[in-house]
């Protein structure tokens, strides 16, 4: 579930060469053009401005793009303009800006370039002015330097920029579901709403158990069986193994996780949320105790499908989860579990939904009879994440509740893991766990983060810049 990020692209110039230089200004122009094209191939909803060679333009460009609501600007040296024609642009638009210092050729033909040819290479001649005006005008500015075409390294800095811009942007447009409360006790997790709509834009909806019982209740008989379907084609139904929490599948049990999956599709479409979080402890065998016990299924779809949730009512891994999922890396909910020091991994994961769709393989459904340190029964998730290359997201909050994003790359590897119900897999950090874990807590973390596939953190330092927010990167 993507969101395309709208991003105001601009070209510069400098009007008083285009009568000095016949056809030089048709030239940036079909450069510029070729930029917009590319930028929208990355995914990109581009407003473009064209080519601005006057500070009267810079205005009107500016406008255009606080009009538009623009998530990130680009603009494209095209060749040498002054800082005037620019600073007008990104101060009216107020977002960040990313100059592109993007030649149309790698290289001159210096005994054969006269005056025009090397004016329509001349993009890095104004890229320092820029540079020098934004800083004393405090803006904070990016560079990304190469050519317009056959560039992996600079178009994959690009694809960076457009990716964080979408993941911010569905963020900040992200209306989170909080039900019930946080799982007493757990200081890292609580959060103050008003924060983390302050800094991430993000509205909190706060839900009670009763929301989700209402809509369970009214359930129909063939809307439990199209959801029984569902589950019977992405899951494997386990058996109770040697755990002795662990019980065969009755159908009963199923009846009931399907039941609630189908409520909470009903929850998040009639309040019209992005994600969820969510604990309820209930009580011997009431009604709220019965509903918390039996989301774990219906929560692991809804995560699959883009909708991330988090248990616990950890808000604020919940939103790690989301900025992955919206990255295409998946995000599932994941703790430390235990450290191995004979291999050199950790062993990470969580009771609770997980990302069913970057599992290794195909995930499993496990009845306990208990859930630990909770309340409760019911069916339970397990898998491991994909092998190959990962990366974790956490998001804590710092003394003066400033929140703060962590983070780090590893590899998930193959290797036996517990089979109790949970997801839980092998992560090996370029650190060693000893190392590894000791620098983690050094950044003051939450217990939680959101464990995605791929390596995300040039996507990630750019959310945190985008964000305006701390970003802690460990064994980089």
């Amino acid at each position: 579930m993507t969101t395309p990020p709208r991003i105001g692209v601009f070209g510069i110039g400098l009007q008083a060469y285009w009568p000095q230089f016949p056809g030089l200004e048709q030239r940036c122009r079909d450069y510029q053009s070729r930029v917009e094209e590319r930028v929208r191939e990355l995914g990109a909803e581009v407003v473009s401005a064209g080519l601005v060679d006057t500070a009267q333009g810079a205005r009107l460009a500016g406008d255009q793009f606080a009009a538009a609501q623009v998530d990130l600007v680009f603009c494209h040296a095209v060749t040498y303009a002054t800082s005037s024609q620019v600073l007008p642009v990104v101060q009216a638009a107020r977002v960040p800006v990313v100059i592109l210092n993007l030649q149309p050729t790698a290289a001159l033909d210096y005994e054969h370039t006269d005056t025009a040819e090397w004016l329509a290479n001349c993009a890095a001649c104004c890229v320092p002015e820029l540079a020098g005006a934004f800083t004393r005008a405090r803006i904070p500015y990016h560079t990304v330097t190469g050519t317009i075409e056959d560039d992996a390294r600079a178009w994959g800095q690009l694809g960076d920029w457009v990716a964080a811009a979408g993941a911010v942007r569905a963020l900040r447009r992200s209306r989170i579901g909080f039900l019930g409360h946080n799982y007493a006790g757990m200081l890292d997790m609580y959060s103050d709403f008003t924060q983390v709509h302050g800094q991430t834009q993000a509205h909190v909806e706060v839900l009670e158990i009763d929301d989700l019982a209402a809509r369970v209740a009214t359930v129909t008989d063939s809307e439990a069986r199209v959801k029984q379907a569902e589950i019977e084609a992405l899951f494997d139904y386990a058996e109770p193994a040697t755990d002795p929490i662990a019980a065969p599948i009755e159908a009963a049990d199923l009846d009931w996780s399907t039941r609630v999956a189908v409520g909470l599709d009903k929850l998040v479409e009639d309040f019209e949320l992005n994600a969820l979080t969510y604990y309820y402890r209930g009580w011997n065998g009431n009604e709220g105790e019965r509903l918390g016990g039996g989301v774990i299924v219906g929560n692991s779809l809804l995560t699959a499908r883009g909708i991330p949730t988090a248990g616990e009512a950890d808000l604020k891994t919940n939103i790690a989860m989301l900025l992955l999922d919206r990255l295409g890396a998946g995000g599932s909910y994941t703790e430390f579990y235990a450290l191995d020091f004979d291999e050199e991994f950790v062993l990470m994961g969580h009771d609770g939904p997980g990302h069913v769709a970057i599992a290794q393989e195909r995930p499993v459904l496990r009845n306990l009879t208990l859930y630990h340190g909770k309340r409760g029964s019911g069916l339970s998730v397990e898998f491991k994440v994909r092998y190959g290359p990962v990366t974790i997201l956490g998001v804590t909050q710092t003394a003066d509740g400033s929140l703060k994003l962590i983070a780090a790359e590893g590899e998930s590897i193959p290797g036996p893991t517990m089979r109790i119900g949970n997801t839980n897999s092998r992560l090996r950090f370029p650190l060693g766990p000893a190392d590894f874990m000791d620098r983690w807590c050094e950044e003051g973390p939450t217990h939680h983060v959101a464990l995605g596939v791929g390596r995300q953190l040039g996507r990630i330092r750019r959310i945190a810049s985008l964000l305006e927010l701390p970003l802690a990167v460990v064994g980089s």
